[in-house]
């Protein structure tokens, strides 16, 4: 796989083909005039991924590892996916992928194994910024002698590596975090995080699952050892997978029936999980893949060169959107959580959590979606980040998250809306 990928031959908003993007969503065409704002909960899926997942309850709604043809394409099937989701994370080898019902099953079957393997490095680092089920599934190994350890982001909204770093030592056994934070959008600098536990001798498991849909995922360049990702949020079905270095996953203690042989991925895939959602993983792949050749030039380029280019074309038009939402919730007075300094928009993706003066978040996604757009109110399943923005369980904030179908004009109508609802609620 390319350590080193082409770098996108283009830049600006007026080359990114999002009009010809969003024809390729049926959803989208199908809803009209809706706005699709909480992506963060479900991004919508291109025809491939349909196609996909139909072709594969047609042809091979079978069980896997039988001698008959159906069964067979279920074994190829697998495989393909398992060879795409390799390279989309940079892993060593495919065997490394395992597929699954979701991200937060996966943290859970790691944690329970890490417990059987404490000793005496028993400390794991955990933070105040990620969902809940990167947090209370490492919280609940207290009961097995676990010390928990907390990395606490400032409140600039970001977890900084300098504050990681003396938190390190010798009983230092995992350090938790995410790559992206589902509800403030923040970056972390994983990569100086995989530097600095492994200078300590401890390992890292990193979620995601924000992140996947708006970057470029390099389990190499981040030196972690387990990484979690979920289909949802990634133009695919509900489904999951964790990649996991080949030999932590050798060694770590799973639950398997006796005739699963005691190697990755098959100790990992306990039970049946959804063949048809991976199928629809895979062709969501291979769509960031045609997505990122038309940034390439001319010539011969490997499947992780044309997926560099993806994400990194979408990173570049997704900045006009963080720059564009940004700007219009400053307009009307909103109160940003995280970054909204727009010299460091390249610091976050564009997830933003805000409230509005003078109107509940609850009242303000109601008023929203009663026009057609849709996006997220609440606790964004982060207690604990919640307390630290002195936000309420019971109210918590509202939440937009776009990805690269949405755009800038779908920003306009929603300004135009909020002027609305705030005129309303004066």
């Amino acid at each position: 796989m390319s350590a080193s990928p082409a770098k996108p031959a283009f830049s600006g908003l007026n080359s990114f083909p999002v009009d010809e993007i969003r024809a390729m969503f049926p959803a989208i065409r199908k809803a009209g005039d809706f706005v699709f704002l909480d992506n963060a909960g479900g991004a919508q899926v291109p025809q491939a991924v349909v196609d996909a997942v139909a072709n594969h309850l047609i042809d091979f709604n079978v069980q896997r590892m039988a001698k008959y043809r159906h069964s067979q394409g279920v074994d190829r099937n697998l495989t393909e996916a398992r060879e795409s989701v390799a390279m989309l994370v940079n892993a060593y080898r495919p065997e490394e992928i395992s597929f699954g019902q979701n991200a937060t099953s996966f943290i859970r079957l790691v944690s329970l194994g890490i417990a059987k393997l404490l000793g005496e490095r028993n400390e794991i680092v955990i933070t105040d910024v990620d969902h809940d089920a990167n947090i209370a599934t490492w919280l609940a190994l207290e009961a097995d002698g676990a010390k928990i350890v907390w990395w606490r982001m400032r409140e600039d909204g970001m977890l900084h590596t300098e504050d990681l770093k003396p938190l390190l030592n010798g009983r230092t056994r995992l350090v938790a975090c995410t790559v992206t934070a589902h509800s403030i959008g923040t970056i972390v600098d994983v990569a100086t995080v995989g530097s600095l536990a492994r200078d300590a001798g401890a390992e890292v498991f990193l979620d995601c699952v924000h992140y996947g849909p708006h970057g470029l995922i390099d389990v190499q360049a981040w030196d972690c050892d387990y990484l979690v990702c979920s289909g949802y949020k990634n133009f695919s079905p509900h489904m999951g997978f964790l990649w996991g270095r080949y030999d932590a996953l050798v060694r770590l203690p799973t639950f398997k029936e006796d005739f699963i042989p005691d190697v990755p991925p098959y100790k990992i895939e306990v039970g049946t999980f959804t063949y048809e959602n991976v199928a629809g993983m895979n062709a969501a792949i291979h769509y960031l893949e045609d997505l990122g050749r038309r940034f390439l030039p001319a010539g011969e380029h490997g499947r992780r060169d044309a997926l560099a280019a993806a994400m990194g074309a979408i990173r570049d038009y997704e900045l006009t959107l963080s720059r564009d939402m940004i700007a219009a919730l400053k307009r009307h007075g909103a109160t940003i959580y995280g970054i909204s300094d727009e010299a460091r928009l390249e610091q976050r993706v564009p997830t933003i959590c805000f409230n509005m003066p003078d109107i509940t978040p609850q009242q303000f996604a109601t008023e929203m979606g009663e026009a057609g757009i849709g996006l997220r109110d609440g606790h964004m399943f982060a207690p604990r980040l919640m307390k630290r923005l002195g936000l309420s369980m019971e109210t918590g904030a509202i939440r937009v998250s776009l990805v690269h179908y949405n755009k800038p004009e779908e920003i306009a109508r929603f300004e135009t809306v909020l002027t609305e609802i705030m005129a309303r609620h004066r």
